[in-house]
């Protein structure tokens, strides 16, 4: 068996996009384009749910060029059922990048989304440029490729991480050769926000709200920094780093795990059944005794990077807990372990990942540095950091950008709330503690005492998930910063 791990997870002043013709701050009065006509119509068979309308937009490829090549957009809308309580329309992302947003509405509404927000709002998803069925972006991955996951294979030693270079160094061919390596510089976060603003003007609107999580948040920290009088009420539900989806972020999955692991470990010491350990101490030692022997000698197919990308990717979620334990059970005693499949569209959400991530910032280029991390993270944070801290295709990126990354700052509305768990192994409190300072008197920041990935609205913190539904129905934050505490388990 192999596994992936999940996609977790987006300057001083406000944003200063240095590119002729694209003001650095829109305004209103600087739109970029005419309103389109919107035809809604159906969803195409694997979207379609109750009530979810479809349809497509032409943006640029290269808004320096905005009469130029124009790329499609996906995007979908649930429609409120009470007009007469309508607000106007609320933008969602899930994360990714690389993660198709189309059918995020429908999710939503089906994941717990209070009626009053279904009221208030049109609540609107999309495919970001690349994805999905938006016009999308290949990088040709084979599914061995695609097998290996999102994350460098754990680097024992020096030699581990010259191995991992030759491996990253094709990926990296293959995407600047790949038949879409046209897109290339184009898919960019600041460029899908640029999409974001074509999407409110085409629907009509003078203004959105949003709703982003995980790599979301960063997009929508980018939007509201580029068209901070455009944005309404912004919600961003955990939190990446100020620097988006940078060397910082992808080194920070190690913490994550480190803050979130005594969560599994309390858990399955509890339940003497799954022969784990009966402390959390034991448990942790057990964690490393199976990465260990599963490196020296892989069971199944399941060698020590499928073992920890297993583990990191369940506890996402409290509910895979039980999930984790066995499979560890498994493991440890070569009892069956059921093959689990790709993602749908796997290729595509890797390639358009890889795209924004080595298109968004520049990363180290030497081997040497990687060597450094990996060292010193393996050290910090042995669960993952020999991994994380690892050379991936970035390292072997085109070196020229387009436009320098988007700074988030301060400047602009208060009219931010962000959410976060405090043991997200996705996107750890540390990150959104430097976005939050980052945006200063713009934001109000609401900590659940909870572990795992996402808090609104599929998270079980009432007092979290209460805050943000005030705000998107009323605009009424917390007058400060809110430290929620935790609630049990239902």
């Amino acid at each position: 068996m192999r596994t992936t791990l999940p996609l977790a997870i987006a300057v001083t002043a406000v944003a200063a996009i240095a590119i002729p013709g694209v003001p650095a701050v829109a305004t209103p009065d600087t739109a970029a384009t005419t309103p389109d006509t919107v035809q809604w119509g159906p969803c195409p068979e694997k979207v379609a749910a109750p009530r979810l309308e479809c349809s497509t937009l032409d943006v640029p490829l290269d808004y320096r060029d905005p009469d130029g090549r124009q790329i499609e957009i996906a995007i979908s809308r649930l429609v409120s059922k009470e007009p007469s309580k309508r607000r106007g329309v609320l933008l969602t992302n899930p994360g990714g990048p690389g993660g198709a947003g189309l059918d995020y509405p429908a999710i939503l509404a089906g994941s717990g989304l209070p009626q009053k927000v279904l009221d208030s709002y049109d609540v609107i998803g999309f495919d970001p440029r690349g994805v999905g069925r938006s016009t999308p972006v290949t990088c040709d991955l084979t599914q061995e490729q695609q097998y290996r996951g999102n994350f460098p294979p754990y680097a024992h030693t020096a030699a581990d991480v010259a191995r991992a270079a030759g491996n990253a160094r094709t990926i990296a061919e293959q995407c600047v050769t790949s038949r879409t390596a046209w897109m290339l510089p184009y898919t960019t976060t600041a460029n899908t926000a640029r999409d974001m603003d074509r999407i409110r003007a085409a629907l009509g609107e003078p203004k959105i709200s949003y709703l982003g999580a995980s790599y979301g948040t960063s997009l929508g920290a980018v939007y509201t920094t580029m068209f901070p009088k455009r944005s309404d009420r912004v919600v961003l539900d955990s939190n990446m780093g100020p620097g988006g989806y940078d060397i910082t972020a992808m080194r920070s999955f190690a913490r994550g795990m480190e803050d979130r692991f005594p969560d599994f470990a309390k858990f399955a010491a509890a339940h003497p059944e799954y022969g784990l350990g009966t402390t959390p101490e034991q448990v942790t030692a057990k964690f490393f005794d199976l990465a260990e022997r599963l490196q020296a000698k892989p069971v199944q197919g399941i060698d020590g990077d499928a073992f920890r990308g297993f583990t990191f990717d369940r506890l996402y979620v409290d509910a895979f807990m039980p999930q984790v334990a066995e499979f560890w059970q498994a493991v440890d005693t070569d009892r069956p372990v059921p093959s689990i499949p790709l993602l749908p569209n796997m290729e595509n959400l890797m390639a358009a990942r890889f795209y924004v991530i080595c298109g968004d910032t520049r990363w180290p280029g030497t081997v040497r540095e990687y060597r450094r991390n990996v060292a010193v993270d393996r050290l910090r944070y042995p669960m993952l950091g020999g991994s994380t801290a690892g050379i991936g295709p970035c390292a072997f990126w085109p070196t020229e950008r387009v436009e320098p990354p988007v700074h988030i700052g301060d400047r602009g509305p208060s009219n931010v709330l962000m959410v976060q768990n405090e043991r997200d192994p996705g996107t750890p409190l540390a990150g959104a503690q430097k976005l939050r300072r980052a945006f200063g008197e713009r934001a109000t920041m609401v900590t659940a005492d909870q572990g795992g990935h996402g808090v609104y609205p599929f998270g079980r913190n009432t007092c979290a998930k209460d805050a943000v539904t005030a705000f998107l129905t009323t605009g009424q934050r917390p007058s400060q910063d809110l430290a929620c505490a935790a609630e049990p388990s239902k």
